[in-house]
């Protein structure tokens, strides 16, 4: 079969990043050729056009239509994206957004699991403990609910990049491509969001990134192609230091910098950790520990922490601006700082010139890292387990990187004693985990 052929495809399986899996010439569902398509549901029969049959491991399509539905099947939470769009037309960034949302966590869970056995050489029991939640309500300090998931897990998104082609068109890129595709919704954006980008009409060629801090003013950040066109530093809209809140707790962010894009995320990965750390110290973090925050951002984690009862804590960041953030975030704790290097290089710098009083104190202390959807690897982790902290709170973003880190820590000592999965990306294949570490 060559690439632009038409099939029918029995799709049996949801592969890690928001594909599903079906097979050719297969018996009794076993052997045959892989088939990668997107738009699909495990337990449908779909029509697919060929789009990529250059691998003799696996062949991508494109789903036309669908002959035999699931009964988790929805109408697209984003129409420009459905069925009745030719493949090339769909935007990107609402991959499960034709899947019942119940149903999308039960596919990201099960992703999660894959990956946890698979790549983590995991047991099926412990396998088997993995959990996935919505983001849960923000309360308020009178114990109200101030915010929460919507009920069909639209309008969360803060933070949007649109993209503008030469010909002046503004919307999303296609999905799998740099083709942009003008939209007249962007249902997973916030109202303001959307608002916003309503009124770009008109700008350069190059990305705008729409912006909507807890003030809840929106912000249009223009990254143009030609360099010649860039702000100057001192004029640099994404430069704007912005707060953000996480309960009554405010932070420093530019504009530009990185936030989680779900309005409700940072509570809810603020609430997960804390519930690690409380796990791995329940008296409370000692004081005269030394406790770590690496790839910290601007100090989210580093606060966690300093709330439990951390003093002496270092936040490691190679991004300079977020540093300069973090160190007036976590300012209230004298014994804490903020340190821009990368987490590798911070972690062999440490582990050649720790004295042995360094090392007592990392032995009785919490390291938190958030590391980018790579995951740390091999390098990183094995350089933090010779540096032997007490307890490892582990952020991840993606599945299979995050097994990949837990087979080292595992191999090294440190066992997943919770793995705790919340659902901060509802309509696409992206989950955030939390993973409670030690020996």
């Amino acid at each position: 079969m060559n690439t632009g052929e038409t099939i029918e495809l029995t799709v049996t399986d949801v592969a890690h990043g928001g594909v599903f899996v079906g097979r050719i010439g297969a018996e009794d569902g076993r052997g045959g050729r892989v088939i990668f398509v997107p738009d699909a549901i495990p337990g449908e029969t779909v029509t697919v056009r060929l789009s990529d049959t250059r691998k003799s491991s696996f062949w991508r399509g494109e789903v036309l239509a669908v002959s035999d539905a699931s009964p988790h099947r929805r109408p697209h939470v984003w129409a420009a994206a459905d069925l009745d769009v030719a493949p090339e037309d769909r935007p990107g960034g609402a991959d499960f957004g034709h899947i019942e949302l119940s149903h999308q966590r039960e596919l990201k869970l099960h992703v999660l699991r894959d990956a946890l056995s698979r790549f983590g050489g995991m047991g099926a029991d412990a396998v088997a403990a993995a959990t996935l939640q919505p983001a849960p309500s923000v309360r308020g300090a009178d114990g109200e609910v101030v915010a929460s998931e919507s009920a069909d897990g639209t309008g969360w998104r803060t933070r949007v990049s649109l993209h503008v082609d030469e010909n002046g068109n503004v919307g999303p890129f296609a999905a799998r491509s740099h083709r942009v595709i003008p939209v007249d919704a962007l249902p997973l954006a916030t109202a303001g969001v959307q608002r916003a980008a309503q009124t770009l009409q008109g700008r350069a060629p190059g990305r705008l990134d729409l912006v909507q801090p807890a003030d809840g003013r929106v912000r249009v950040i223009a990254r143009a192609d030609d360099a010649k066109r860039r702000p100057t530093a001192s004029k640099d809209p994404a430069r704007e230091v912005v707060r953000e809140r996480v309960g009554a707790r405010e932070f420093l962010v530019d504009a530009g910098g990185f936030w989680q894009v779900h309005r409700l995320a940072a509570a809810a990965l603020d609430g997960l950790v804390g519930d690690a750390i409380e796990t791995l110290a329940p008296g409370g973090l000692d004081p005269e520990a030394q406790h770590l925050d690496l790839y910290g951002g601007v100090g989210l984690f580093a606060a966690a922490l300093g709330d439990r009862g951390a003093r002496r804590i270092v936040s490691v960041e190679s991004d300079p601006r977020a540093t300069d953030n973090a160190s007036e975030n976590i300012a209230e704790w004298l014994g804490a700082r903020a340190e821009t290097a990368r987490v590798d290089r911070w972690l062999n710098n440490w582990n050649s010139r720790a004295t042995d009083r360094d090392r007592e104190r990392v032995a009785r202390g919490i390291v938190v890292l958030d590391p980018p959807r790579s995951g740390a690897g091999r390098e990183v982790v094995e350089s933090l387990v010779a540096a032997a902290p007490a307890g490892i709170v582990y952020v991840a973003c993606d599945p299979v990187a995050l097994a990949r880190d837990i087979s080292t820590f595992r191999a090294a000592g440190y066992e997943p004693r919770s793995i705790r999965g919340v659902d901060l990306f509802p309509h696409s294949h992206h989950i955030e985990t939390v993973v409670t570490l030690s020996r």
